[in-house]
């Protein structure tokens, strides 16, 4: 059942979820602390080295694929089976940030509210399912390998007169906002590690709504979002 009214304007909202909706960053502190328990310190740093390697490689966070070459020369190591069970099943409803699925309840009160993450086809919508995002949206999801080049099938799924972009990384807002230029709000929550990272190096052009935390959403009205109130929002 979709909650937003009928006489809602055109607008659609898109959140991203790690570091957006949840602490993906307390998440990668947890595995590394279960791999050098389970495996010693120089296990750990070994899936890390290859999880950098592939992250770059492929341009998304790939854990499935990075346990898949960390098991060679562990074959034998009584351990080695548990991690797919301790990734799977880990608890990402802990990590939701304080008032996320309220954001995400006020948000469906002013339009329509899908997460566009991008990610790998099997852990990223796990992730989502065991975070409670996936039935909070009502199965409204879209998972891309770069979500950026995605928005012509983004628009074609949730047609609509505005968009709205919410995420932490503010290069990724950037070239979204270059490629659909007034006819879409990015909103950059600054949390977590690659929004620490961008505020030696602000990408142009910059993001038209700034925030601390996601929870800071659940204040906002629908004309907040529309284009002259963005950037009023973004003046110093």
């Amino acid at each position: 059942m979709n909650s937003h009214p009928p006489e809602a304007p055109g607008i659609v909202f898109l959140l991203d979820v790690d570091n957006t909706l949840l602490d993906n960053d307390r998440f990668a502190d947890d595995l590394g602390a279960e791999l050098a328990r389970a495996f010693g310190s120089a296990e750990r740093d070994r899936y890390r080295a290859i999880y950098a390697q592939r992250r770059d490689a492929l341009g998304y966070a790939d854990y499935l694929g990075s346990l898949q070459l960390f098991r060679s020369g562990l074959d034998n190591h009584p351990a080695l089976l548990q991690m797919s069970a301790w990734l799977l099943e880990y608890p990402f409803a802990e990590r939701l940030y304080p008032h996320a699925l309220e954001t995400v309840a006020h948000l469906r009160t002013l339009g329509r509210v899908a997460i566009l993450s991008d990610g790998d086809v099997v852990f990223q919508p796990r992730k989502i399912q065991r975070a409670g995002l996936w039935r909070a949206l009502d199965g409204e999801v879209l998972v891309c390998v770069h979500k950026q080049q995605q928005l012509a099938a983004m628009q074609q799924r949730y047609p609509a007169r505005h968009y709205v972009m919410v995420d932490d990384k503010p290069n990724i807002l950037a070239d979204m906002k270059q490629r659909m230029g007034a006819r879409l709000t990015t909103v950059f929550v600054q949390q977590g590690h690659y929004a620490a990272a961008a505020a030696d190096h602000p990408p142009q052009p910059a993001p038209d709504v700034a925030i601390a935390c996601i929870g800071e959403l659940r204040r906002r009205k629908l004309d907040d979002f529309l284009p002259a109130a963005a950037c009023d929002a973004a003046a110093p």
